[in-house]
């Protein structure tokens, strides 16, 4: 208890406040700019904290991730630009209910159940983190291979229409993760002479050109006055929502746990949480018809996933130094820098700093609300300015953002071309959301693949001599062979009734 008080006075400090207060903006504006993700927020904060100490140096990376993994939902709601990898699960369902004019329904329920998730993961990390961290470090890469195919079964469910359209899209985005360097021979693969090929396409282009250049390209192409219609429908962000609570209880229940699990292991992150818990909203859903057409289901769900997985992922990194996802790979090192050593120690060595980062964590999900209200309605004058106008300005932020990840013009070529490919297939009805999903995991599935495949020595069978393994691989096969099943069950019928 003693450490517990301590906490709130290391954390209730004017200084602190202010920190939390001001990278809380800096998040929310990096989260809606596309190309500026949670990752590069955490990353261009580490040089100012070293001039502060340790606790609101991790106020200030706690603070501004959990406000950027939110307000990438923004410009993917008004625009269908996702302002993070993470918001890309649902971005045209986003879209979709913001041309139904049901724009502040989407946006609130971004907001709302990003908070419900958020206070979910902070108060696992706060109560189980021991635990929850001995159960993510039993996977290895046989487990991770399972979840990784799992996470790519996701494709089909999230596809809207034609479903071998959406295998076809997976399967071109698998086949760009493989451009680089090969597992393990490090032998160039795809390459074709470039030198820039050799780290492999980057995620960020990719899905700035696929989303962002593709919906300028279509403006071009067919210009129109959404803009102006979509601002005047935008209205009181909050209403409704405590009747979508009481609706889909289980979905934010779902997604939450989903989230936090997920975000428990090392590697996974907010980004995969979100695809899975989109996709399993829409297997466990009453109206699974009714996705992809603006239905908010959906968004209830994988909303309060991303945020739970951010939170979930500080309990490998905590307790063991294993980084949960790319932010915390970087917290880690921050960590290390002010003497939080992370290991099972740090809750015996530093248990009133442990506290007041768990502190930071509630309080920078409860300030969500205000300024997420806050940045909402900002973002809605966007849509006040001319699409002539506009868009051309959206073209520059993404050009700006894809330079500035590896400062090359390599990047931009990227977001051109995959702009241009993505503006011809949902011309002719290939989704994109399946190749970004492809291109996320593709790298993952290689490479636990192949490791597996060395340390069972060829077998295919050790894929299924861990429990937690076996499992998960009993699970992936069932989930395919549910189509093949009711198909059958319907023909059955139809013979039965004949």
């Amino acid at each position: 208890m003693t450490e517990v008080l301590a906490a709130f006075g290391l954390v209730f400090e004017p200084y602190v406040i202010a920190v939390i207060l001001g990278s809380a903006v800096f998040g929310l504006f990096v989260g809606a700019i596309p190309g500026l993700t949670a990752t590069m927020a955490t990353a261009l904060l580490v040089p100012v904290t070293f001039f502060m100490p340790p606790v609101p140096a991790i106020a200030c990376i706690v603070t501004a991730t959990a406000m950027a993994i939110f307000s990438g939902d923004i410009p993917g709601a008004l625009m269908r630009i996702p302002g993070t990898p993470a918001s890309a699960a649902y971005v045209d369902e986003a879209y979709a209910m913001t041309k139904k004019g049901h724009a502040e329904t989407a946006l609130g329920a971004g907001l709302v159940f990003s908070v419900i998730g958020g206070i979910f993961g902070t108060a696992v990390l706060a109560t189980s983190a021991p635990a929850l961290a001995e159960v993510a470090v039993r996977f290895s890469s046989f487990e991770y291979f399972w979840l990784v195919l799992l996470g790519l079964t996701c494709a089909v469910f999230i596809t809207i229409g034609d479903p071998l359209k959406g295998v076809v899209s997976l399967l071109a985005g698998l086949l760009i993760s493989s451009i680089g360097l090969d597992n393990p021979a490090g032998h160039p693969r795809f390459t074709f002479g470039s030198i820039e090929l050799l780290g492999s396409v980057g995620l960020i282009p990719m899905m700035i050109g696929m989303f962002a250049v593709s919906e300028i390209l279509r403006y071009a192409v067919a210009p129109s006055g959404d803009g102006e219609r979509f601002t005047r429908q935008i209205g009181n962000v909050f209403r409704g929502m405590w009747t979508l609570t009481k609706r889909y209880w289980a979905s934010i229940v779902r997604g939450s746990a989903l989230g936090t699990a997920i975000g428990a292991l090392p590697g996974a992150g907010a980004d995969i949480a979100a695809w899975i818990s989109y996709a399993m909203s829409k297997k466990f859903s009453k109206e699974p018809q009714k996705f992809g057409t603006g239905h908010v289901e959906g968004l209830v769900e994988s909303g309060a996933a991303n945020n739970s997985a951010l939170a979930a992922a500080w309990i490998p990194a905590l307790v063991f130094g294993i980084p949960g996802d790319s932010i915390t790979a970087i917290v880690i090192g921050v960590l290390y820098i002010k003497g939080m050593n992370p290991g099972p120690t740090i809750f015996m060595n530093n248990p009133e700093q442990i506290y007041a980062v768990f502190l930071v964590f509630f309080i920078a999900n409860l300030l969500m609300i205000p300024l997420g209200w806050a940045c909402i309605k900002t973002a809605k004058r966007i849509l006040q300015v001319p699409r002539k106008v506009l868009m051309p300005i959206i073209l520059l932020f993404c050009i700006v953002g894809a330079f500035a990840i590896n400062n090359t013009v390599f990047a931009v070529g990227v977001i051109l071309v995959f702009g241009v490919a993505a503006y011809f297939m949902e011309e002719n009805g290939y989704p994109v959301a399946p190749a970004i999903l492809g291109m996320i995991l593709g790298t993952m599935l290689e490479e636990h693949f192949i490791t597996s495949m060395i340390k069972s020595e060829g077998r295919f069978l050790g894929f299924f001599e861990r429990p937690i393994a076996a499992t998960l691989g009993i699970l992936t096969i069932l989930v395919w062979l549910w189509p093949l099943a009711q198909w059958l069950r319907s023909r059955r019928r139809t013979a039965v009734a004949a």
